[in-house]
């Protein structure tokens, strides 16, 4: 198969990917290096897997990421197989399977805190610790992901409606959802809003949240303001060393809906799909992560455990 031939099969690849609702951007910038790795080393005979296993380990990354690397080379290489019998797959389970890592989840007092430091930002009388303090606090009482939170604009934020909603669109999967919204939230947006709206950035932009500047805030500054705070307050370790993130903030609100859950003696799992599909996720076993290993989940659960043995001891 030649170069062309190969670039035209990614082409259509991408385009049946994308068709079927994947966002594809992260994949296709690997897919496009690991083409240029193979024209590098010459098109010479069909595709073998040891290049595919070359690919994904030639570079400095760790064992996770070096997985994933050679599972999105063997989804592109099973599509062309389909019109070239002869190109090899590599098998799965070569590298392994990249781990999760568990998140940090955060106490009441931990957000509480991280509100605070966020209120204290600067510039004086500026909108920044409002944008900072009201992203923190949505993400910890909805769940969003942080790119849902960061793309809502001004007509998404429907805090008139019955109840308040946030219409977030076009997220994960090309799926837009309806995030009803507790009292409370919609009353701290309201307040955000109007500081917004003092302060005329409405004419600047239609993003809900915004940059000093007026444009639209961005994932790496609402990112870096956050390791900064968190850093302050000492959850965070020096510059350089991951840490506790925006991310694992709609972890913590995923695992806390389930505790208290649990601790009401709901049936957890028959509750999942609800959460699953607040929290837009495609499929129910995305949010039953959420179940395993968890300490807040797993201490109800056993003293459920307990209560029964001990009834059945009697």
């Amino acid at each position: 198969m030649t170069a062309r031939e190969l670039r035209d099969q990614l082409d259509s690849y991408l385009a049946l990917r994308r068709a079927l609702g994947f966002a594809m951007r992260p994949d296709e910038r690997l897919l496009r290096s690991f083409l240029a790795f193979l024209e590098q080393r010459g098109l010479n005979g069909p595709l073998r897997a040891q290049a595919a296993l070359e690919w994904a380990t030639g570079i400095r990354c760790g064992p996770g990421h070096q997985a994933h690397r050679l599972t999105v080379a063997r989804g592109f290489l099973t599509h062309v197989r389909a019109v070239d019998p002869q190109v090899e797959v590599p098998g799965p389970g070569l590298l392994g399977r990249a781990k999760r890592p568990v998140p940090h989840l955060y106490t009441a007092a931990e957000i509480a805190a991280l509100l605070c430091a966020a209120r204290a930002l600067g510039p004086r009388d500026s909108l920044r610790p409002h944008t900072m303090a009201t992203l923190i606090g949505l993400l910890a009482s909805c769940g969003l992901r942080v790119s849902e939170a960061l793309r809502l604009r001004l007509i998404d934020v429907e805090l008139n409606a019955q109840p308040p909603r946030l219409l977030v669109r076009q997220t994960k999967f090309r799926k837009s959802r309806i995030v009803p919204l507790h009292a409370t939230t919609a009353a701290a947006l309201r307040d955000y809003a109007a500081h917004r709206k003092d302060l005329s950035y409405d004419g600047l932009c239609d993003a809900f949240f915004v940059s000093e500047g007026g444009a639209p805030l961005t994932y790496r500054i609402a990112g870096w303001t956050f390791a900064s705070l968190a850093r302050r307050l000492g959850l965070r370790g020096p510059v350089g060393v991951r840490g506790v993130s925006l991310r694992h903030l709609r972890h913590t609100f995923a695992v806390e809906r389930l505790a208290a859950w649990s601790r009401a003696g709901a049936d957890v799992r028959a509750r999942l799909p609800e959460l699953s599909v607040y929290l837009g996720h495609t499929k129910p076993q995305n949010t039953y992560w959420y179940l395993t290993a968890t300490l807040p989940l797993l201490e109800p659960a056993a003293a459920r455990f307990d209560a029964y043995a001990s009834d059945g001891a009697r």
